[in-house]
């Protein structure tokens, strides 16, 4: 039998088995033969001269975008997520190339079916959990034998190329770890200065003593500060800043009453509609309806302790839910167990999830009801679930599913399961196929309600939405420069806000919300441009642009964010110092400054941290300077404020960790930066992105 007979023959789970190892794939791919490939005109980007083709780069976008809808990622954020795969996938390839990492026919076929294999799965016996690596090779085997392209390309794909990427990951990790080494002179001193301690006097004026006002911070300023930090400051690619103002377009008290009065008239033929369902069905509902039973502990419902007391055949509302108004009426109550446990034989028809027919209905129907026949007539439940069961998930255990609470299975087994007493058994019918099933036990019993929901959305009105569009589109008209865009927000009562730091690849404007749009035309423009209105949410933007901040050193209005507090408690350090610490002992600096001398005892070494100041890096660094020992500090401008420190005495404490206690962390710690290793790869590497001319 094929390995791809198999996989069918084993059910979806597989599938997703191999959708799983597909995508690793994306970023540990191309093991064997790497380097010799045939590119298109169209290239999406390079990574040290090699290229990223579109068509490539689209095909991985839209497989993961097949996987990804149910995780509710969009296809932004997984062009972005492709995308750091790939450079990922070519700065490892390239290092394993400069390496000589390989992985051999020998070694990969170890991998493949050996303990580890990721064929286990697949091949092992359910019966004994044993992995049978002789039908996993034959399998391979068959497959080969057969040259059918579509089958070989899965198994290249699935399973071999992600082995062979995944050993040389390990491999290459391997090698930098082991390139790990602690010396003994380092552990020595990691355990002296664990241990060492000291007790300090000193004098402390504040920066906040200051007023901001006496220390302001120019652009001549800043950019002194940045070239002294230029590496905190530089930026490896352009970004652009605009002011925004918005017009809503959100429903309006109109809308939400027009929305309130349509669903108050519904309310009555709601309330008498013999089949609720139905009824919703025919009206429409934002909540579809669910036609089973819930627990209270089970349900969403802001309101629900007022729902679960309202009598059958009766509506409660409306009332807000969310965006929505909103008639709950009660279907039923019942009372059902907290929890179930059964056991069952699947006769699979199709696997919704991958739209995928197994079998005829009626050729299951017959089955499940041979199989009915035969558990009457005494025939044992586990050699018929091992037999002809399709249920991957039960299978291994006798078809049992241990106790489950309600709403974990699909309606028609829920219903079954929790709506009859133990030791019924039955065929249920849902999509997956026709069960054979039987209730072994249920705890606890507590009342569960069918509860109605007809949920109308509040919505904004055309007309909203007209006047939201017609009053941007006046503005943005009248608004052909920074000066006119200013006068007109204010003079129409609009604020206008920030945005910053916009990359040329980004989907999403901060402050604004995703706009792929949006960041288009912020680049396609200059300084000074306003844009035309851009529907965006509930909202209509109009944007100007305010800054072009090319690569390279930041300017002083991108680096005022990050840095301006810091230029200014320099400048007031100064100012402190001047003004305040005259003379050379603590006892003249605290009457200069008009405080007191103060003290900390048992400062450590390794936690940088002053008793009701917080951290000071620079303040603990000089309570262990000998040459302080009785003699006052220079001031020192630290990060709260301006000190003084006198040294009273220092020593050691008892040893709070051993050598080798001390030695494994520093190890642990080495070998955690080992794992950044790809980081330094990827700055390392010449990128060449073009993803914002297709994107």
């Amino acid at each position: 039998m094929s390995v791809i007979q198999r996989i069918r023959d084993k059910g979806a789970w597989i599938v997703f088995a191999i959708i799983a190892l597909a995508l690793i794939a994306f970023i540990l791919q191309d093991g064997v033969g790497r380097g010799s490939r045939a590119f298109s005109s169209n290239t999406i980007g390079k990574v040290n001269g090699e290229k990223i083709t579109r068509t490539e780069f689209e095909e991985k976008v839209n497989m993961q975008e097949r996987y990804a809808a149910q995780q509710g990622m969009g296809r932004e954020q997984l062009v972005t997520a492709v995308w750091n795969q790939e450079v990922e996938r070519l700065v490892l390839n390239q290092e394993f190339d400069k390496l000589g990492l390989q992985v051999g026919p020998k070694e990969l076929s170890d991998i493949l079916f050996g303990e580890n294999s990721p064929l286990r799965q697949e091949f092992t016996d359910p019966k004994t959990g044993v992995f049978n690596a002789d039908d996993a090779r034959r399998a391979f085997a068959q497959i080969k034998k057969s040259k059918n392209k579509e089958q070989l390309a899965m198994i290249q794909n699935g399973y071999i190329d992600p082995t062979i990427e995944s050993a040389l990951r390990n491999k290459y990790q391997a090698l930098v770890q082991q390139a790990v080494y602690i010396p003994k002179w380092l552990v020595e001193k990691q355990e002296a200065d664990n241990n060492a301690i000291s007790n300090i006097s000193y004098v402390y004026v504040p920066y906040a003593s200051v007023s901001d006002s006496l220390a302001k911070v120019s652009d001549d300023d800043m950019m002194a500060y940045e070239k002294k930090h230029s590496k905190q400051f530089t930026k490896d690619e352009e970004s652009r800043s605009i002011s925004y103002v918005s017009f809503s377009a959100a429903p309006s008290s109109a809308d939400s009453a027009a929305v309130l009065g349509q669903i108050t008239a519904l309310k009555n033929d709601f309330e008498h509609a013999e089949d609720a369902g139905a009824y919703i069905s025919r009206v429409g509902s934002e909540i579809p309806f669910y036609n089973s039973y819930f627990s209270k502990a089970k349900m969403q419902q802001p309101n629900k302790d007022s729902l679960t007391k309202i009598p059958v055949g009766t509506v409660y509302g409306p009332y807000i839910d969310a965006q929505n108004y909103t008639l709950a009426k009660m279907v039923g109550i019942k009372q059902w167990p907290d929890s179930v446990k059964v056991r069952h034989i699947l006769i699979a028809t199709a696997d919704p999830r991958a739209g995928q027919v197994i079998r005829e209905d009626s050729v299951a129907k017959k089955l499940v009801d041979s199989i009915e026949t035969a558990v009457k007539g005494g025939a044992d439940f586990n050699a018929l679930v091992q037999k002809y069961s399709d249920d991957p998930g039960s299978k291994e255990k006798g078809g049992v599913y241990e106790y489950f609470p309600q709403g974990q299975m699909v309606v028609p087994f829920n219903d079954y399961v929790f709506d009859h007493p133990v030791g019924s058994k039955g065929v249920v019918k849902t999509d997956y196929g026709y069960h054979y099933i039987e209730i072994l036990g249920q705890k606890g019993m507590n009342p569960v309600y069918k509860i109605a929901y007809l949920s109308k959305a509040i919505v904004a009105s055309n007309e909203t939405v007209s006047n939201a569009n017609t009053h941007a589109a006046q503005f943005a008209a009248s608004s052909k420069n920074g000066k006119q865009f200013n006068e007109n927000a204010l003079k129409s009562g609009l604020s206008i806000l920030p945005g910053n730091d916009i990359k040329q690849n980004d989907f999403a404007v901060p402050g604004v919300g995703q706009s792929r749009q949006l960041v288009r035309w912020i680049y396609e423009h200059g300084v000074g441009d306003v844009s035309d209105p851009t529907e965006i949410g509930d909202r209509y933007v109009v944007a100007i642009v305010t800054a072009v901040n090319k690569a390279g050193l930041m300017s002083p209005t991108e680096a005022r964010a990050f840095a301006e507090g810091l230029v200014r408690n320099e400048k007031k350090a100064a100012q402190i110092i001047s003004t305040k610490f005259k003379g050379n002992s603590l006892e003249s600096y605290a009457s200069s400054a008009g405080t007191t001398v103060m003290k900390a005892d048992s400062i450590g070494f390794n936690a940088p941290f002053i008793p009701n100041i917080g951290n000071e890096q620079k303040i603990v660094g000089a309570a262990f300077n000998k040459s302080l020992n009785g003699k006052a500090s220079e001031p020192i401008a630290g990060g709260t404020g301006v000190f003084a420190v006198q040294v009273v005495n220092s020593g050691a404490r008892a040893g709070v960790m051993d050598p080798a206690a001390i030695r494994q962390n520093l190890l642990q710690g080495a070998r955690m930066a080992a794992y950044r290793s790809l980081e330094a790869l990827r700055k390392a590497a010449s990128i060449k992105d073009n993803r914002s001319k297709f994107y």
